[in-house]
C-alpha cells in the first residue's frame, strides 16, 4: 500500500509569526510546510530538495523576494512562487509577475484566496501529468 506524501510549501518571511501562521494554515490544509527566515537559507535548500510551491516575502534583508525570483529564474528552478508582501507598491506587483511569480498577494493574507492559489498550482501540475 503506497502513502502519498503531502505537498511540501517553502514558506520564506523575515518575520517569524507570518512564518508560523503561515505553517499552521499549510498544516491545516494538508500541506507539509517548511519555513525559512531568509532568502538565503530557502536557496541553499533547493539543494537538497524541491517544494511544490514557495510563498515568498518580497521584502525581506539580505536576500529579498526579488533575489530569490531572479534566482529560480535565472537557474531554471520549477518552483513556483506566491509572492506576499505588506510592502505594497506601484511596481512591486508587476516586477514580481514579471518576475516569474505566478501569484502577488498584499499582507495580511486572505487564507481562502492564499489556498485557493495553491489549488490551482496542484491542478495544474496534476494536469501536466497526465
Amino acid at each position: 500500500m503506497s502513502e502519498t506524501r503531502p505537498a511540501l510549501i517553502a514558506i520564506v518571511d523575515d518575520e517569524e509569526a507570518v512564518c508560523k501562521a503561515l505553517q499552521r494554515l499549510m498544516r491545516s490544509a494538508g500541506f507539509a510546510a517548511e519555513t525559512f527566515n531568509s532568502g538565503a537559507d530557502f536557496l541553499d535548500s533547493l539543494r537538497t530538495r524541491l517544494p511544490h510551491c514557495v510563498i515568498l516575502d518580497l521584502h525581506m534583508p539580505g536576500t529579498n523576494g526579488f533575489d530569490v525570483l531572479n534566482r529560480l529564474a535565472s537557474e531554471g528552478v520549477p518552483v513556483p512562487a506566491i509572492v506576499v508582501t505588506g510592502n505594497d507598491t506601484d511596481d512591486a506587483g508587476a516586477r514580481a509577475l514579471a518576475s516569474g511569480a505566478v501569484a502577488y498577494l498584499r499582507k495580511p493574507v486572505d487564507d481562502r484566496t492564499l489556498l485557493d492559489a495553491l489549488t490551482f498550482l496542484k491542478n495544474r501540475d496534476r494536469r501536466a501529468t497526465t
